[in-house]
């Protein structure tokens, strides 16, 4: 049933205890250890303390929010994914996670079930990336613009310009279609490209 990675441990970050326990219940029975927070200062030090598989964040948290706690891991650079749990008027904050290093964001009310997917998958594509260098290849001669991408950017990059739809590009990354399209935006805009093929241009001829 369950096909869990070496370092299977998933921090939860809620302060809502139903919602920790609920994930905790279902992420467990997948064979993760689950470690939970009620807010950010014990997660910070426990996330700098050890790296974990994946971390699941809620935006809304007493003190901190999710968005003060992205920007003090530096998650950008984190060894981990990151969702970011956020409600439906939240979507412009989701986004502006995604901005600053979350990997997606998982919408409320959620489907426990498809929380352990996502989980799943993003570790799992983590682990691919880590494994092939994925996009490396593709994109490790300089074109313009290219220092201005985050590292999960030139993922994104490297999946449009091999052709791949928001969906492909979506399943590969282990992140949904949608923040497929809020990337595909931001790199648009970082490089002036009108377009996916003028962006395949732009990395392709240099």
């Amino acid at each position: 049933m369950s096909q869990v990675l070496e370092s299977g441990e998933v921090f939860i970050v809620d302060d809502d205890q139903s919602v920790r326990e609920a994930l905790s219940m279902v992420l467990s029975l997948e064979g993760y250890h689950v470690s939970g927070f009620s807010e950010g200062s014990s997660f910070l030090a426990a996330a700098r303390a050890r790296t974990p598989a994946c971390i699941v964040l809620d935006v809304h948290m007493p003190g901190r929010s999710g968005l003060d706690i992205l920007k003090e891991l530096n998650a950008q650079n984190y060894g981990a994914p990151i969702f970011i749990i956020s409600g439906q008027g939240d979507i412009p904050m989701a986004v502006e996670a995604i901005k600053n290093g979350a990997l997606d964001f998982i919408e409320k009310p959620f489907d426990a079930d498809t929380v352990v997917t996502r989980v799943r998958e993003a570790i799992a594509a983590f682990k691919r990336r880590g494994e092939n260098g994925e996009g490396a290849d593709l994109l490790a001669h300089q074109f313009p613009g290219r220092d201005l991408l985050t590292p999960r950017e030139r993922d994104v990059l490297a999946q449009i310009a091999r052709g791949a739809s928001n969906k492909e590009a979506g399943r590969q990354l282990g992140i949904s279609p949608r923040t497929i399209e809020v990337h595909r935006a931001r790199i648009m805009e970082k490089l002036g490209a009108r377009n996916a093929a003028d962006l395949v241009r732009i990395v392709m001829s240099h």
